[in-house]
């Protein structure tokens, strides 16, 4: 079942997976096994269990069949051997980054990630002797930019393209060469994309992660990461993490992923014909001083998301005249857009990047990631576009 599925397309991967229901009761829907342990059906077979000599389930922590069956559809829809199911996004990131590099050890990462990955890399990180090498600005830099800050002690790559919220885009191959080249892991943050608009391990990445909050669930309703690479490097990260620092996904969670991303291609679809076209009047709006959305052709990394893109995704930002005090103007005064943080919602959101998700850069850093004060992040939604734009028109006549 598993190379047919890999074989069909992706709009039929995202509904079927590998599994539809229980092999034993035929459930069209998968059951939620919600429990924390597991019978074993004598000593032998627990004692197996545990020794890795059989097949099966000990306590959720380790394992779980509802967590199993999104791990197996994750790592269909992403290309990879296998996947982890984690907690949170950030538990994806941290139990990635702590399962390849220990105290005296670095990384190279791109200037411009979520502000929750930059103060984990950049504080938390610190703390632990792990050096976190920045490259700004990152769609611009080079093959040899990235090797001269390569040492010994550099255990992996790592970059969001989309990255949050500049929405710059990253050449993940060119990446991929320089990880190969010299041996390291390259980990892509694949959230803004999704694995139905962008495939880094098609392109030469060794590890994926997701905030499967945004649009894996696509409902604003849960919180959860996921983690998808070969299947040697999953046993790796969970033996010298997941499975001893516990950061473990519900099964109910589990559960309401996996009903949530069925309809990730129609979402991801409507997401990206409603950005594209909110993106285009912006352009055109007086008010606006610039865009930041990679369909369009004035985007730097534009031909580059055509690339490795299906289409151009949910997310757009933009420079409004007048800086945090106009941006508090149209934040205060939308009807249809959300004044909330995160992404991926069938809503649409409105933030600040400045004083909200990335408030953990300091303002240099936050102009080293071309992350403005006048600088608005839309998580685009599936509404009508029309009235997003309506709604946007309207905030915009309120500044003075």
């Amino acid at each position: 079942m598993e190379k047919i599925m890999k074989k069909l397309a992706k709009e039929t991967q995202i509904v079927h997976g590998i599994h539809t229901g229980d092999k034993n009761t035929m459930d069209l829907v998968a059951p939620i096994h919600m429990t924390s342990t597991f019978q074993f059906k004598n000593a032998d077979h627990g004692a197996g269990l545990f020794a890795g000599k059989e097949e099966g389930y000990i306590y959720t922590r380790i394992s779980n069949p509802t967590l199993s069956m999104l791990q197996e559809k994750m790592a269909v829809l992403e290309g990879g051997e296998d996947s982890i199911v984690t907690s949170s996004g950030m538990s994806a990131i941290a139990s990635t980054a702590l399962s390849l590099a220990k105290p005296g050890n670095n990384f190279i990462s791109c200037t411009t990630v979520y502000g929750g990955t930059f103060a984990l890399f950049t504080q938390r990180f610190k703390d632990l002797k792990i050096k976190a090498r920045l490259i700004p600005p990152s769609s611009l830099c080079t093959g040899k930019e990235i090797e001269n800050l390569l040492d010994k002690n550099t255990k992996f790559l790592y970059m969001e393209t989309p990255a949050n919220p500049t929405l710059d885009v990253i050449d993940i191959e060119m990446w991929a060469g320089v990880a190969k080249k010299h041996n390291i892991p390259l980990v892509v943050d694949n959230t803004l994309a999704s694995p139905y608009l962008q495939n880094p391990l098609g392109l030469g990445a060794d590890i994926v992660v997701h905030s499967a909050t945004k649009y894996i669930g696509g409902h604003a309703d849960i919180i959860g990461g996921v983690i998808v690479g070969t299947k040697k490097m999953m046993d790796q990260i969970k033996e010298k993490y997941i499975h001893y620092f516990g950061p473990t996904m519900s099964p109910f969670n589990a559960w309401l992923f996996l009903r949530g991303i069925k309809t990730l291609a129609v979402r991801m679809e409507r997401h990206s014909i409603n950005a594209l076209k909110i993106a285009k009047w912006l352009e055109t709006h007086q008010k606006i001083e610039k865009v930041y959305y990679p369909g369009l052709v004035s985007h730097a990394g534009h031909h580059m998301a055509k690339k490795q893109m299906k289409h151009f995704g949910g997310m757009i930002a933009f420079e409004i005249a007048g800086g945090i005090k106009a941006c508090k103007t149209v934040m205060n005064n939308v009807q249809i857009c959300t004044l909330a943080v995160s992404l991926g919602d069938c809503d649409t959101l409105i933030q600040h990047p400045a004083s909200m998700t990335h408030s953990t850069y300091s303002k240099e850093d936050r102009k080293n990631a071309g992350i403005t004060d006048g600088l608005i992040r839309l998580s685009v939604g599936i509404e009508s576009a029309d009235d997003i734009i309506d709604d946007l028109e309207n905030t915009f006549s309120l500044i003075r």
